[in-house]
């Protein structure tokens, strides 16, 4: 007996959840070496509206229009690393993964470095 062969309908919709987008990012800048999410400022507004406590606000933020992404994110780099260079491989990196995934297109990855750590297992 014969498998019946499916195919995509071409009329359907795949929608790609803000959440997929923000783990590429996240996962993309744990794999650079000296860099990491900075922890976003928190208003007490947040604080109120976002009850979980055990997750740390990262300051990381996705926004798609149609079929366009940007992406805004402020890093902490260690300490003694060349910063553009980090804030360069960071933007390169995330827009390769995110467009490589989904087939999206990323307009612009947008990098502020938020602050300088002292590297691990240094005392400060």
């Amino acid at each position: 007996m014969a498998t019946p062969q499916t195919s995509p309908d071409p009329s359907g919709n795949v929608e790609i959840n803000k959440n997929v987008l923000l783990d590429i990012a996240s996962t993309t800048i744990e794999g650079i070496e000296g860099s990491e999410i900075a922890t976003a400022p928190i208003k007490m507004g947040e604080v109120l509206r976002n009850q979980q406590a055990a997750r740390k606000l990262r300051a990381l933020k996705v926004t798609q229009e149609g079929r366009e992404v940007t992406v805004e994110v402020a890093l902490n780099i260690e300490y003694g690393r060349n910063l553009i260079k980090v804030s360069q491989q960071a933007q390169r990196e995330i827009c390769e993964n995110i467009e490589l995934m989904t087939g999206l297109k990323v307009r612009n990855v947008n990098v502020t470095v938020q602050g300088v750590n002292l590297p691990k297992g240094q005392a400060s």
